[in-house]
């Protein structure tokens, strides 16, 4: 369906909105667009960007017309919150679009039962639930565990999935169920002892990213030339960060604000996630929109500044050290836009190439 054009130009631009609602929530006095888009920075990357991504994949993969209702209800949301509308107008199409993503995964259990379906299916569930609590006016901070959830199991169930070819131990697999487990109990007892619960969620954070660097099929494929080696070093590194995570999180608890708050929540949103969909967009990005993405090695620019720039904002926030921290955000957003350049600039290039009905060769930049 052409829907899919449109659905993620929108699911991009509330990624340009967040990013902009990001450097001004971390202290760039720039003009801020609409009141609501510091506030709307969390929501806007997980539900208007990231969960309308997620469901946009899935509507494509399994061509059904009512699925694509999850991520129009993702993008809208989004939309709201870039027209100023009230926040429970949002919250409202977000829930509508988690509940979607719920049934489209109800369809896929009832046809393929698995360790990997049921991962991101949980997944699917924990963003329905943080996206309840947030529609009954619980606070992000609170929310934002779930909605991480969300995105951890969705990218270890698909991580599960490439890697069946494997054939994993017994005990690889039990472990994993085991971690997925200790992060539903943890989200339930955050519920009514959040310093218990947070630490838990974390701990199978850490725990989690320890399984994912020892029996991911990415320690395999880094010994590979071109793309799969690029990708490797996007997963691995990622679960470095996951681990990390997880540990500030068993230390830290749920801390609601501050320094220690932003190194919890980014070491995993960014580090983590971002590093998972640089890895996975030259797959996912033509089999959302069938069109060719190739290698470069420009793609390394946008990965090492990601990652540099994290450190740098991490840095910032355990040695309390704000300018550090403030430059390590905006270098993050403009990591993302130059892998939004990048990646662009295969397409074209893809395109020009299938045009002259020659191979597509990589990009490269003019000087």
């Amino acid at each position: 369906m052409r829907l899919r054009f449109p659905l993620l130009g929108l699911a991009l631009l509330a990624l340009l909105a967040a990013i902009w609602g990001g450097w001004l929530r971390i202290g760039w006095s720039w003009p801020a667009l609409q009141r609501s888009l510091p506030l709307g920075h969390g929501p806007l990357m997980i539900s208007g960007f990231l969960g309308a991504l997620v469901s946009l994949e899935r509507a494509v993969a399994l061509r059904k017309p009512w699925m694509y209702l999850a991520p129009g209800f993702s993008v809208a949301g989004g939309l709201l919150i870039l027209l100023g509308a009230p926040t429970s107008l949002a919250a409202t199409l977000f829930l509508s679009g988690s509940l979607a993503l719920v049934l489209i995964f109800i369809v896929i259990l009832r046809t393929h039962l698995a360790t990997y379906t049921a991962s991101m299916a949980l997944g699917a569930l924990t963003w329905l639930s943080g996206n309840l609590l947030w529609w009954l006016g619980q606070p992000i901070s609170q929310v934002a565990h779930w909605w991480i959830a969300f995105l951890v199991l969705t990218v270890a169930g698909e991580r599960l999935e490439l890697g069946r070819i494997t054939r994993l131990p017994n005990l690889a697999a039990n472990l994993f169920k085991l971690v997925v487990l200790l992060a539903l109990s943890g989200l339930a007892t955050s519920l009514w002892n959040p310093a218990a619960g947070v630490r838990l969620v974390g701990a199978a954070w850490l725990a989690l990213g320890a399984w994912l660097l020892r029996w991911d099929i990415a320690r395999r494929t880094i010994h590979k030339p071109g793309l799969p080696r690029f990708a490797a070093i996007c997963l691995l590194s990622g679960y470095a960060w996951l681990t990390l995570g997880g540990l500030l999180q068993v230390i830290h608890g749920p801390v609601a604000a501050g320094l220690y708050y932003d190194a919890v929540l980014h070491t995993i949103l960014v580090g983590f996630i971002i590093s998972m969909i640089f890895g996975h967009a030259p797959i996912i990005f033509p089999a959302v929109l069938g069109l060719p993405i190739r290698f470069t090695p420009w793609f390394y620019t946008h990965l090492a500044l990601l990652h540099l720039s994290l450190l740098m904002r991490v840095s910032g926030d355990l040695l309390l050290v704000a300018w550090l921290r403030r430059w390590g955000g905006l270098l993050n957003g403009i990591a993302l836009l130059l892998f939004l350049a990048i990646t662009a600039a295969t397409i074209l290039a893809g395109r020009r190439a299938s045009a002259r009905s020659e191979p597509a060769t990589a990009w490269e930049p003019t000087e």
